[in-house]
């Protein structure tokens, strides 16, 4: 369930980061070929790998088989990303989609449909996996209801996205521009999301729980049994669901919902017929513990973790690219675009840092927060005897290894032992307890010192000087390349003037003059620079009103006017810096209040004589 859910995320970082482009890699005919390869291609590879599956497990026993199709079809899956990037990077798929105006208009209408391609791969792990499965578990599950059941599960953590990108589309199609100006600006962006994932965590348990095609449970000894529970707990629900997953087949439970009027609690009718009253009692208290312990509420914190972390990600990797060296020669020398080469190290790095963070902290807490909803069935009840019979029972219809754990669960050997230790040893869960607290204190830590590193790199001193610096490689780099570039030269000078290295900025204004004499920019901006410069040292105003002289008679521009008329306020002529600067004034368009204050400026000078 997890593994799918995350699959679908990462395919959709994989489309969101990909840069339109108006050259595709392919001419449109080649692009359609090779697309029908890349689809026949994984399909019958697929069908080889289940192929080869089922004979070498031909004579064991079929649920031993488990284990082997798991982890065939996590490769696989893994596989349909790599085949679904090279769709979106490789042969350009969404620049061509990108020119019908339909798409233009409606960006997410794109995005899904590139989400449903994924899909489909995945629909082709699932369809000819379906017969392994049979064996398996030994049951009548058709593949309409094996693959609806994983469609219904893992689509869901989509359906916020949807919302969420498609509102947005229609808010920018709408006439409004000052809502345009909000959105397009980071406040606008982080209020925008925070409101909606707000939203969404509090009315989306309605929408999800109808996506699955839920029930409300019968009036009965079973509801009864769990009203009853919840009552003494002193848990708010909305309603108590069957949850056909899987056509009922799986014992399974969950609860979801961060509030009481929006809160369900989900059981299949496989829990209800094959548990004792007792283990179903334990079940329903575990699910209660993920209420009373607020993990739904973590969760949303550790959403929000991540989107701090990647945002810091998105900003830092192409200044890592500029820095390093010789990454930064080999996408220069590829021949590739250097926007979509960029785009594509930032999707890897994304989607490294998506990785490891659901893989090792999302998943650290997870698996701990399990722990801790196991344990609270000693708060409710003497003993979780009936809690270790009902892992027992899972894992001998389940075909699951007792011993094998996932990312987010503890094996079902160690949470068996993990309570056993419970019921001789109740110093345990207090133990347990302290370890989380101080786990989400650290935790804590880290996501204050994150969202202080995110500020100073959006709207601080850190990432001006960062970006400073990235621009400072990037044109030593070109000028080892092309030293006779006086273009050069002049962005270098003006990053020096803005950073306040003027003796740098000198040297790289110089330079660029000597190389070319008719720069105006260069002209121009040496010459304020010699005439204004702060460190007095490198003022010499009449080589200042020389160059500005240069300058104007190359483009007797207002901007230029107005640095021989600061030239000329340099040298002590006030008389021809009020005539100069009156005719920037004349030449001036709409901004004008720059020029008005030299303006005043040299008139009070002139009549201070």
């Amino acid at each position: 369930m997890f593994g799918n859910i995350l699959y679908f995320i990462i395919a959709l970082l994989i489309y969101s980061t990909y840069p339109v482009t108006e050259q595709p890699n392919f001419p449109p005919g080649e692009t359609l070929l090779l697309f029908a390869v890349t689809v026949i291609g994984f399909a019958g590879f697929t069908w080889l790998r289940y192929r080869r599956l089922a004979q070498m497990g031909a004579g064991r026993l079929s649920r031993s088989l488990a284990p082997a199709v798991e982890m065939l079809e996590s490769r696989l899956s893994i596989l349909a990303l790599g085949v679904f990037a090279t769709n979106v990077y490789g042969l350009s798929l969404p620049s061509y989609l990108s020119k019908v105006g339909l798409f233009r208009a409606l960006p997410t209408l794109q995005a899904l449909l590139f989400l449903l391609l994924f899909m489909g791969y995945l629909i082709v792990i699932w369809v000819l996996g379906h017969d392994l499965h049979q064996k398996i578990h030994g049951e009548t599950v058709s593949r309409r209801e094996q693959i609806g059941s994983n469609i219904q599960l893992s689509t869901p953590v989509l359906l916020p996205w949807l919302v969420l990108s498609g509102f947005a589309d229609l808010l920018n199609a709408l006439p409004l521009p000052p809502v345009h100006r909000f959105l397009s600006s980071a406040t606008g962006e982080i209020t925008y999301f925070i409101t909606f994932l707000l939203a969404v965590s509090v009315f989306g348990p309605v929408m999800i729980q109808k996506f699955w095609q839920c029930r409300s449970l019968p009036q009965g000894l079973d509801r009864l049994r769990i009203e009853s529970l919840c009552r003494r707990a002193g848990v708010r629900y909305a309603d108590i669901l069957t949850w056909p997953l899987f056509g009922g087949r799986m014992i399974t439970a969950g609860v979801m919902g961060l509030v009481g009027r929006f809160r369900y609690i989900l059981v299949t009718p496989a829990l209800l017929g094959f548990l004792r009253s007792d283990e179903i009692d334990a079940v329903i208290a575990h699910e209660i513990g993920h209420v009373k312990r607020r993990h739904l509420h973590y969760y949303l914190l550790f959403l929000t973790g991540y989107m701090l972390l990647s945002f810091i990600v998105l900003e830092l990797i192409p200044y890592l690219v500029i820095a390093f060296q010789p990454l930064y020669n080999w996408i220069s020398h590829t021949g590739i675009a250097p926007t979509t080469m960029m785009s594509a190290l930032v999707s890897i790095g994304v989607i490294t840092v998506f990785i490891l963070y659901f893989r090792f902290i999302f998943g650290y807490f997870m698996r701990n927060f399990e722990r801790q909803a196991d344990a609270y069935v000693y708060t409710l009840f003497d003993s979780a005897l009936p809690m270790i019979s009902t892992f027992e029972k899972i894992a001998l219809t389940s075909g699951q290894a007792p011993d094998r754990p996932c990312w987010h669960h503890f094996s079902i050997a160690e949470r068996i032992a993990f309570l056993r230790e419970c019921e001789t040893d109740s110093t345990r869960i207090h133990r347990h307890d302290r370890k989380v607290c101080l786990a989400l204190a650290l935790y804590l830590v880290i996501l204050a010192a994150m969202g202080a590193a995110a500020w100073a790199m959006n709207f601080g001193e850190t990432g001006r000087i960062l970006s400073s610096q990235a621009v400072e490689h990037i044109l030593r780099r070109e000028i080892e390349k092309n030293p006779a570039n006086d273009d050069l030269y002049t962005a270098l000078g003006d990053l020096y003037f803005n950073r306040k290295a003027y003796t740098k900025t000198h040297a790289a204004y110089a330079q660029a003059i000597r190389l070319n004499p008719k720069n105006v920019q260069a002209l121009n901006n040496l010459a304020w620079l010699l005439a204004t410069c702060k460190d007095r040292r490198l003022r010499a105003p009449a080589e200042a009103l020389k160059l500005a002289k240069q300058a104007v008679a190359l483009n007797p521009a207002p901007h230029i006017l107005d640095t021989m008329a600061e030239a000329y306020f340099a040298n002590g002529d006030f008389p021809n810096a009020v005539a100069t600067e009156t005719m920037a004034l004349e030449r001036a368009g709409k901004e004008r209040e720059i020029f008005q204050a030299q303006m005043e400026k040299f008139q009070r000078a002139l009549n201070g004589r």
